[in-house]
């Protein structure tokens, strides 16, 4: 009998957020691995020769070797979908080929996330904007962008209470481990007894992606949100999961326990089965020292989900000011997870992955 799954590719499958997206998408109901796509020195290497993630390889592609494979190639082999975790820069040029292909591609990379024609998703804050990938010329792919791994988990936190507080303005200090940076990460005579007060570009991007995350679809545009997000960023030694203390200058005062509801009651994808989507999506700790990276970045249930959901905590409300902190795993949720998700959401919404497609 004939695999139902969608054939599909991991491309940049030797680096960090790649063997994230062979955890993930090793055994997915409804997506089959085909390749994993390497380059340079990890090209014909069994993916369990790369492995550094801290769980075992999956047993169904640990011994796959990477290939190199190019956009025609790719297409050529009938693969209908790539999860990218190329490098920013090296991504533009390889996911365009991609799309010009008819391939869909869900993307890690930043190259595509402010492109007015490509979605950047985060589906339970902004699948409405998925409409913009039925303005693509007939036999285009679809591209889909998830967004950067520190701002997932900000907007994510955002969404339930904007309509209620109409922020004047929100400030964003973040705390991000290691692995943001890529694998082998930073080095450790540089991060050891030390904070790094710079990430490059990362401040711009929060502005930037929140900004059209939080924004509205309206007649085949996106009109962004007009509230300033402004962030300060910093590399910290702890190895997975994003900390971020967010203040919201507000010009309403709603009860505390309004708010509190609003995030425990927040689960927008709760009408639709999507294999990797958290219920809760949001998680809200009442313990004073919470959340911690080491013990609440693998939030998420079920177990597919888990590091999906984020956690919300030392919530202080001083009118107009709600303080709060955030935390995600910026690899799962910020990465590779938040890509599966989009390609789920595609899915289950009818989007065709190649344009003029009957969806499937």
């Amino acid at each position: 009998m004939s695999d139902p799954r969608r054939p599909v590719a991991i491309v940049g499958a030797g680096g960090y957020i790649g063997q994230h997206f062979a955890r993930l998408l090793a055994d997915h109901p409804w997506f089959r691995v085909e390749q994993l796509v390497g380059g340079g020195r990890s090209v014909g290497l069994r993916l369990d020769e790369l492995w550094a993630l801290a769980e075992a390889p999956p047993p169904e592609l640990a011994g796959r070797r990477l290939v190199a494979a190019t956009p025609a190639a790719l297409a050529r082999a009938g693969i209908e979908g790539v999860f990218s975790a190329l490098p920013s820069g090296s991504a533009k040029t390889f996911e365009a080929e991609l799309v010009r292909r008819g391939v869909a591609v869900f993307s890690n990379a930043a190259d595509h996330r402010l492109d007015p024609r490509a979605p950047l998703l985060i589906p339970e804050v902004n699948r409405a904007h998925l409409a913009l990938a039925g303005r693509r010329p007939r036999g285009r792919g679809l591209l889909v962008t998830n967004a950067n791994c520190s701002t997932t988990g900000v907007v994510v936190a955002l969404a339930p209470v904007i309509a209620r507080l109409r922020p004047r303005a929100v400030h964003v200090s973040t705390y991000q481990s290691l692995s943001g940076a890529g694998w082998p990460g930073v080095p450790s005579l540089a991060i050891t007894d030390n904070v790094l007060p710079h990430i490059p570009a990362e401040e711009e991007k929060i502005a930037r992606e929140s900004a059209r995350l939080l924004g509205r679809y309206d007649g085949g545009r996106i009109r962004p949100f007009r509230t300033p997000v402004v962030a300060n960023c910093a590399r910290v030694a702890t190895r997975e999961g994003h900390l971020a203390a967010v203040t919201v200058e507000a010009s309403r005062s709603p009860p505390l326990d309004e708010l509190t509801e609003a995030w425990s009651a927040f689960d927008p994808l709760a009408d639709l089965d999507l294999p990797t989507a958290p219920h809760p999506p949001i998680v809200v700790q009442t313990a004073p020292d919470r959340p911690q990276p080491l013990r609440d970045r693998w939030l998420g249930s079920p177990a597919r989900a888990r590091g999906m959901a984020i956690a919300i905590g030392r919530i202080r409300w001083t009118p107009p000011y709600l303080r709060f902190f955030t935390l995600s795993h910026n690899a799962v949720r910020g990465g590779a997870g938040g890509s599966v998700l989009n390609a789920e959401l595609s899915v289950a919404l009818g989007i065709p992955w190649r344009q003029g497609a009957r969806s499937r």
